[in-house]
């Protein structure tokens, strides 16, 4: 099986989250030749939501299940495409479309790796969802869930996200920042700007508690993590008249924290800022992630003997970036990510190069022999 042709056929369903289009079926049908079991498990319909298909595949029984995660949506198209974007078209030495970097080309390479593969029973998994680019209630959490209450384990497991800044094996993840979202609406009483002593102008205060807020550090970063961020992503009043005080005005930011801090503890700290300014408010938080780490070990040297091996690079230990579905994995094994280059992904004319593709292939091969050696 080439990798490239699996990633093309991948990138030919758009499946902009939370469609799957075919993409899972694509999947199965390459794996299922690969002797694998297939489990199509699909969530959200029952509680509402549309319906986000995964699939779980095994192959093998004996010693540890070494898995692979990974993800077959992809966001939005977006502007400024030279190609179309669900052609998979091969372009002087890359192959092009929405996926291709984040993740539909890293999915192609390890099915590729493990047809490679000349293993003997051994246990080899893929969970791969199709909620990833979404809120991520229906997908990995789900399928772990699943996987927990019907007794199947997983011993370690790699995601395949595109970790690498500029050139393959600069980089491997080993953790990421916790992200937690929040909107503080600050409630006042409309009056006219003539007459500001009979109204409660809401604005001055959401001014000061965003200033409060992002004018202290959280912390300095820690061993294995930068230093914990807050950024304003939006203020909003919906007052298109200039001689009207509002009655309210809104603000949503976001944090992003190290492992010094847990998210309940991030948003009491928020409320004791807002409290310090005082007023009627609102805060509203949702934490999408707890930050995590899976210390320098087994899992990570691994990897690296593999890229080191492939690509003759030591890459770098790290835990920038946004979040994964590593979030969810961490809670039932060691989990690293390493994946394609990630420079073009989420971008118009996003793409990855073909040779990229092969020494990708040959990297989860590399992982897959050291692991069961």
């Amino acid at each position: 099986m080439n990798a490239l042709s699996l990633a093309q056929a991948l990138i030919r369903c758009p499946s902009v989250t939370p469609a799957d289009a075919g993409a899972m079926a694509v999947l199965e049908g390459a794996l299922t030749n690969l002797g694998f079991t297939c489990q199509r498990l699909a969530f959200g319909a029952e509680q509402g939501r549309p319906q986000i298909e995964n699939l779980y595949a095994r192959r093998g029984t004996s010693g540890r299940n070494f898995c692979f995660a990974g993800h077959t949506d992809v966001v939005p198209v977006g502007q400024g495409w030279t190609v179309d974007p669900f052609a998979g078209e091969v372009i002087d030495g890359f192959l092009y479309g929405r996926g291709a970097a984040d993740m539909k080309g890293a999915i192609a390479c390890f099915v590729a790796a493990v047809e490679r593969f000349a293993g003997t029973g051994e246990s080899i998994s893929l969970l791969i969802t199709g909620d990833e680019e979404g809120r991520g209630l229906d997908g990995t959490k789900a399928v772990l869930r699943h996987l927990a209450e019907t007794g199947e384990k997983i011993d370690v497991c790699v995601v395949g996200e595109p970790t690498n800044p500029r050139t393959l094996g600069e980089m491997v993840k080993v953790g990421r920042r916790g992200s937690l979202n929040a909107t503080l609406t600050v409630i006042g009483t409309q009056g006219h700007t003539a007459y500001p002593q009979l109204a409660d102008n809401p604005l001055p205060r959401l001014v000061a508690m965003l200033h409060a807020l992002s004018s202290e550090a959280l912390d300095q970063g820690s061993d294995h993590f930068q230093a914990s961020t807050l950024a304003i992503s939006s203020i909003d009043v919906g007052n298109p008249a200039t001689n009207v005080i509002p009655a309210r005005g809104t603000a949503k930011f976001n944090v992003r924290f190290n492992d010094l801090h847990k998210g309940a503890e991030i948003e009491a700290w928020l409320r004791k800022k807002c409290d310090a300014v005082g007023g009627d408010y609102q805060l509203d938080v949702e934490i999408s992630g707890e930050s995590f780490l899976t210390p320098p070990g087994e899992l990570s040297a691994l990897i690296s003997r593999a890229v080191e091996k492939v690509v003759g690079r030591t890459p770098e230990l790290s835990t920038t970036g946004g979040t994964s579905d590593a979030r969810f994995i961490k809670d039932a094994c060691p989990v690293a990510e390493f994946g394609l280059v990630g420079q073009s992904m989420h971008k118009a004319d996003e793409r990855v190069a073909l040779a990229d593709l092969e020494a990708l292939t040959a990297i989860y091969l590399a992982i897959l022999q050291d692991y069961f050696g």
